[in-house]
């Protein structure tokens, strides 16, 4: 057995934990700075977020209320609706190209829509919940509130690829509403106030974001968790809300003052 001395050993191990603090600190830490905010119907259980030529798409959920819409992002208001049969449990949202893929929570069944008028156009079928979609110019990433993401066709919507997501070392489950922006995925956290960063090569949590103190007392009341992300690159800023919630937001991600630029911004107001 090789013989180590004590200041070896002592060296190595303090490599070890430099290491890992280098990993600890690669996650960066951002909090949410509000530009704006929208009113959002509180009665929208809100399952997905897209935007796309300025207009925002929601999908709702629950059975007997889903629906998918078309928003106005200037008022909030509801400009078109479709409704989703009573059986289905609206899920997830995405775009690719001209159509709207919607997920179902527990049904294993995807509903198409052509824009911009949200007819109904095709079904594809999936194994497993589904929970946030959304594509990356390539390819759907699609979550099923585990830790794993899967990555599926663009026309066949069949898994090619998989990663396993993982925050400071530890496996990240609860992945909910996805966005998919610049290569990096953006999730909710079930039943937390935190958007994370995600590099999808690796699985790796690069960033947290902090979303606590969105909402104040009055709009607290009878909301649900924080779900719904949406990247508007004309803007260069991200929309959030939650399920049941009476507000959204047009949002940056920050980090600490002269800490860098913040994600989705084109400066000052």
């Amino acid at each position: 057995m090789p013989r180590y001395t004590v200041a070896a050993l002592g060296r190595v191990s303090a490599l070890c934990v430099l290491g890992m603090a280098v990993s600890v600190a690669a996650v960066e830490s951002l909090t949410v700075k509000v530009h704006r905010k929208i009113p959002h119907d509180p009665a929208a259980y809100t399952q997905g977020l897209v935007w796309w030529q300025g207009k925002l798409y929601e999908s709702t959920g629950r059975r007997g209320q889903s629906q998918l819409r078309r928003i106005d992002p200037a008022t909030g208001t509801v400009e078109r609706h479709v409704r989703i049969p009573v059986f289905f449990f609206g899920e997830g949202l995405a775009r690719e190209g001209q159509h709207l893929l919607m997920l179902t929570w527990k049904a294993e069944q995807a509903f198409v829509f052509g824009l911009p008028g949200l007819d109904r156009v095709g079904t594809l079928r999936y194994r497993g919940e589904g929970w946030g979609l959304c594509h990356d110019g390539r390819r759907f990433v699609m979550s099923d509130g585990s830790e794993v993401l899967r990555f599926r066709d663009s026309k066949s919507f069949a898994v090619v690829g998989r990663v396993a997501v993982t925050l400071e070392g530890s496996p990240l489950a609860n992945l909910n509403e996805l966005e998919c922006v610049h290569g990096e995925v953006y999730a909710n956290v079930f039943h937390r106030d935190t958007i994370v960063r995600i590099d999808p090569a690796t699985g790796r949590v690069t960033a947290r974001v902090d979303a606590t103190g969105l909402r104040d007392a009055g709009e607290a009341q009878g909301a649900d968790v924080l779900n719904g992300i949406a990247y508007a690159p004309e803007l260069e800023r991200f929309f959030v809300t939650g399920k049941l919630w009476p507000a959204m937001f047009e949002v940056t991600f920050v980090g600490e003052p002269g800490a860098g630029t913040p994600v989705g911004s084109n400066g000052p107001d």
